[in-house]
């Protein structure tokens, strides 16, 4: 078969697929005000708006900003036997540290491996100084709740905790998909560490297609469960925190990221001014035609109920 780009660039435009440099100079930077990326890029900030707009976020247990506070942060977590350390700048999932248990004065993390404190005090050490931030700014470091995922997703995941990312619009929910963590990805849902991206159609909040690196796939690579057709729990109630969650980031496009505890339901996890592109393949689906629908209305609805009623009723993908 030969290969015909012109063929192919046809396609891609005919589905809308839009890349990283349409993204930025089209989405990223005419809508997003430069103010407002700390909103987003500060976990810390993040999680403080989001309790004062009455969104659910994990518990935030401790925030470790100077060096003094390391030794004192143990007798904080004295009583916690589950709990996730965070660079509050980090970026991509690096920095971040899942502790499900402990064994006398060790901790042990979600891959199993026992880390002492000495170990655990020079993670932090290692976070404060900037290893893990954004530009390599020095950084704080919370310590939150261990999200324990809904059951409906144990033969779906390896070691880790998956999450819905939606993207918004303008407040209108135009894309979706759930990542699911792999042996790859270290327990991690980052599609760049080896995580599967599944698209997940709007109206319905019925899981699709998936993408793993550049392989479409069906099922997971490690418990070989089918990844099709999954009902993602409390879909109406995702599509409201995110589009809420998206007026209070003050960002015109936004990537909203939630987890789905089996005990507390859906709570945001983070808010991402630059979303990946990725999602668009997971769906099978471009971005530019539901982006140009929610640019050619005469005017934005005032509501995120009408918001989502909106998305749910064009943005379909099966």
């Amino acid at each position: 078969m030969i290969f015909n780009p012109f063929t192919v660039a046809r396609r891609l435009r005919k589905i809308g697929l839009i890349g990283i440099n349409q993204r930025n100079a089209d989405y990223v930077l005419r809508y997003n005000k430069r103010q407002f990326y700390p909103r987003v890029d500060d976990k810390l900030l993040t999680k403080k708006l989001a309790i004062e707009h009455g969104l659910p976020v994990p518990e935030l247990f401790a925030v470790v900003r100077e060096e003094h506070e390391i030794k004192e942060v143990h007798a904080k977590l004295a009583e916690r036997e589950k709990f996730v350390v965070k660079p509050a700048h980090g970026s991509g999932g690096d920095g971040i540290v899942v502790i499900v248990g402990r064994r006398g004065d060790k901790y042990r993390r979600s891959n199993g491996v026992l880390m002492t404190a000495d170990e655990f005090n020079h993670h932090l050490s290692n976070s404060l100084s900037g290893l893990f931030s954004l530009g390599g700014q020095a950084d704080s470091v919370l310590i939150e709740y261990c999200v324990e995922f809904d059951p409906v997703f144990d033969h779906v995941s390896f070691r880790g905790v998956p999450d819905v990312r939606i993207i918004i619009f303008q407040g209108y929910p135009v894309m979706a998909m759930i990542r699911l963590p792999t042996r790859m990805s270290d327990g991690k849902a980052n599609l760049h560490q080896g995580a599967i991206g599944v698209g997940i159609d709007l109206p319905s909040g019925r899981t699709c297609k998936g993408v793993w690196g550049n392989e479409l796939v069906t099922e997971h690579p490690d418990t070989e469960h089918s990844i099709i057709g999954m009902d993602i729990p409390h879909w109406d109630q995702l599509m409201m925190i995110a589009a809420t969650a998206s007026e209070m980031s003050g960002l015109g496009y936004v990537g909203v990221d939630i987890v789905l505890d089996k005990v507390h339901g859906p709570m945001i996890l983070e808010l991402n001014a630059r979303p990946g592109l990725a999602i668009q393949i997971a769906n099978g689906n471009g971005l530019q035609h539901r982006l140009e629908a929610v640019e050619k209305l005469k005017q934005l609805a005032p509501t995120a109920a009408e918001r989502v009623a909106f998305a749910r009723e064009h943005f379909g993908t099966v």
